[in-house]
């Protein structure tokens, strides 16, 4: 396969002067925008192409200290370093527990179901406990997972992750969990 280089080479000659009668014995290359805009054209071209193989060795480095540490991983990360998602979407599946559950449950009646996949890992937590948990099945109103560990109150939150991205400071913050009291009155 043959590579084409996009670079219009200028083949550059000297000007040649007799220098005893002045004459001129070879015409040189003239110097003018058009020639000095093709040098720096290439020289941009080639440094901006050096930043991004850069930015793909770093990545390979990084996925090559990867293999053996993070069993199954298969040398995915999420920051690839060269600007590419590479088929990484951040899953943000997120629904409320609408009924207490205690340790050893394994069925989470939920407010919702968008988003969530059997055989996926879940967070659940609410203000006192956390977890992980692997999803084993998802119905109509519910999502069934492995054996829960520890108990969990009416509005504990089932989610996907429980990082909140913070755009501004493009930051990873841990998300949190809260309860409101709603009190009723007339107004007249």
């Amino acid at each position: 396969m043959a590579i084409i280089n996009p670079y219009k080479k200028t083949v550059w000659f000297d000007h040649i002067v007799d220098p005893t009668n002045g004459q001129v014995i070879q015409e040189g290359t003239r110097f003018n925008a058009e020639r000095a805009n093709n040098i720096e054209d290439g020289v941009y071209d080639l440094y901006e192409r050096d930043l991004i193989q850069a930015r793909e060795i770093k990545r390979l480095q990084v996925q090559l200290d990867l293999i053996g540490r993070a069993p199954g991983n298969s040398g995915a990360f999420v920051d690839t370093l060269d600007g590419y998602t590479n088929k990484m979407t951040y899953q943000d599946a997120k629904a409320d527990v609408i009924e207490a559950v205690t340790a050893g449950a394994t069925t989470l009646k939920v407010d919702n179901v968008d988003g969530f996949v059997a055989l996926t890992q879940v967070t659940i937590y609410d203000d006192v406990s956390r977890e992980d948990v692997l999803i084993t099945a998802v119905n109509a109103d519910s999502i069934e997972v492995q054996a829960l560990s520890n108990s969990y109150k009416r509005g504990a939150v089932i989610a996907r992750t429980d990082v909140v991205v913070d755009t501004t400071y493009k930051l990873m913050l841990n998300g949190s969990w809260g309860t409101f009291t709603v009190s009723a009155s007339e107004a007249v």
